[in-house]
C-alpha cells in the first residue's frame, strides 16, 4: 500500500504526539462537564480511539455514520445518516470527532442537526484540517494537522474503503484513483 503513495506527510509518532496534546486540551476545556464524545464513522475511529485514551476526565461515547463520498474523491454535497446516535443529547455538551474537515458539508450538517436536537454545545475535534477544500464556513475547535488540498489516506482516511489501516498519513498517487474514475 505504501507504494501507492506519493509521500508520507505525518508519521505514526508525529500523529501520536499531536493526539496526546489535543486530548490534554480537551481534558482541560471539558473539566467537570462529562461530555458526550461522538465519533463520525468510519474514518474517525482510529483518531477517536487514540484520543479518548488520553482524555483524563469522565466521558461517554457514541457513534454516528454518514455518507457523502461513496467511492469518489469528491463529496457529493448530499449528507446521509447511515447510523444515528443511541444516546440522548438534550442538554449535553457534545464533542464531534472527525478524521478530516474538507468541504465542511458533513460537519456543518451534523453540528446543526445536533444543536436542533437540543445539545447544549457542539465542538469539533478533527485529526486533519484541509481549509483550502472548505465550501462552508466551519472550523474544528481542536485540530491535529493542517493538510494540503490533496487526496490523503491512512490513519482512518480511506479511498474506496482501502488504506484506513496505515499508521501514518500520506498523499495517494493520482494514478490510483484516476484509473477507477476513468
Amino acid at each position: 500500500m505504501k507504494d501507492d503513495l506519493e509521500q508520507v506527510l505525518f508519521s505514526a509518532d508525529e500523529i501520536a504526539a499531536r493526539v496526546k496534546q489535543i486530548a490534554g486540551q480537551i481534558s482541560t476545556d471539558y473539566r467537570d462537564m462529562n461530555p458526550l464524545v461522538v465519533g463520525v464513522l468510519k474514518g474517525a475511529f482510529l483518531f477517536m480511539s487514540d484520543l479518548i485514551r488520553h482524555i483524563d476526565i469522565p466521558i461517554e461515547l457514541d457513534f454516528i455514520a454518514t455518507s457523502s463520498y461513496g467511492a469518489s474523491t469528491k463529496s457529493s454535497g448530499i449528507v446521509r445518516i447511515l447510523k444515528d446516535l443511541e444516546r440522548p443529547i438534550e442538554n449535553r455538551d457534545v464533542l464531534l470527532v472527525e478524521d478530516i474537515v474538507d468541504s465542511g458539508l458533513t460537519l456543518s450538517y451534523l453540528r446543526d442537526s445536533l444543536l436542533r436536537r437540543g445539545a447544549r454545545s457542539v465542538k469539533i475535534a478533527a485529526a486533519f484540517d484541509k481549509p483550502t477544500g472548505r465550501i462552508v464556513s466551519i472550523y474544528p475547535d481542536y485540530s491535529g494537522f493542517e493538510v494540503p488540498n490533496r487526496f490523503l489516506v491512512g490513519y482512518g482516511l480511506d479511498y474506496a474503503e482501502k488504506y484506513r489501516n496505515l499508521p501514518f498519513v500520506g498523499i495517494l498517487k493520482a494514478a490510483i484513483y484516476n484509473k477507477v474514475n476513468d
